[in-house]
């Protein structure tokens, strides 16, 4: 198991001999997350490392539990020295605080309503030779199981002509997941897998690349529960297993409904903050008038 250390985090030689230009808020960003990980006492298992090449670019995919898997990805990947640009919600990217450090980190934003774009810059990137990160779920997965993928990854990685990294986080979501509180005890065990690159055949469609990924991606997600170190401290502890380990988290179908009733409130609310807006936007013309 690792745990980061502070010389770690002060390690000169951390992102390679000949760290990439304009890459520094970057590298100040995974520093800052080494401190997390290491006042939180995070014990890592990584395995696969070396399936990430080190130049060229590369489709990672995973799996989604948790708020925290783009960080641990990352972590797997910089023993190669490579700074992985993840794909995220735009809303993202127009946070007062988080947004300036997305875009200087590189990552790539999504606007579901305009996806090619964020598909174009993704291919550019992939042939530019970086590696990028997708979570092809798309969202968390509350049954904490794979869901059904998008099919993006595989195109973008038929259409740049790279390979895919199949991989799987898991234990992250026990410290911060959707529909539960963060959880900040120290020494929580996470594990980390990438498997083997799937490199897309001659004439492959999208369909079947993404079924080879998917298979991978289960494979090492069972591997990484079936091998996680910690098991929960009693029947009120179950919530973070799936139910075919004994767990009480919600089956793949519970957890389709809770996406749907969560995607139903989020229109709800978009359409109450617009009308909010454009009162407000009426009471400040009919104050100009008076005036």
């Amino acid at each position: 198991m690792y745990t980061a250390s502070w010389r770690e985090v002060v390690r000169r030689d951390l992102f390679g001999p000949r760290p990439g230009r304009g890459d520094g808020p970057y590298r100040l960003v995974i520093r800052l997350t080494l401190v997390v990980f290491r006042l939180l006492r995070l014990r890592f298992d990584v395995r696969g490392s070396e399936h990430v090449p080190t130049a060229g670019g590369a489709v990672v995919c995973s799996n989604h539990v948790s708020y925290l898997d783009f960080t641990f990805l990352g972590l797997a990947a910089l023993p190669r020295h490579r700074l992985v640009r993840f794909m995220a919600k735009a809303s993202v990217f127009g946070h007062w605080f988080a947004g300036p450090f997305m875009r200087a980190m590189k990552h790539i934003p999504v606007d579901r309503k305009a996806g090619a774009a964020a598909f174009d810059a993704a291919v550019r990137a992939l042939r530019g030779g970086e590696v990028v990160g997708v979570f092809p779920e798309a969202t968390i997965s509350q049954s904490f199981t794979v869901k059904d993928l998008k099919a993006g990854a595989a195109r973008m990685a038929l259409d740049a002509g790279v390979p895919i990294i199949p991989a799987a986080v898991w234990g992250g979501h026990r410290v911060a997941t959707k529909k539960h509180p963060v959880d900040l005890t120290r020494g929580r065990a996470v594990t980390v897998l990438l498997g083997e690159p799937i490199v897309p055949e001659q004439g492959e469609t999208t369909a079947a690349l993404l079924a080879r990924t998917r298979t991978a991606m289960e494979a090492l997600l069972d591997e990484a529960q079936r091998t996680y170190p910690q098991q929960p401290e009693g029947p009120d502890d179950l919530w973070w297993l799936p139910r075919h380990l004994g767990g009480t988290a919600p089956t793949l179908e519970e957890a389709a409904r809770r996406d749907r009733d969560d995607a139903a409130g989020t229109r709800i609310k978009a359409r109450t903050s617009r009308r909010a807006r454009l009162r407000r936007a009426a009471r400040g013309g009919r104050r100009r008038d008076a005036a």
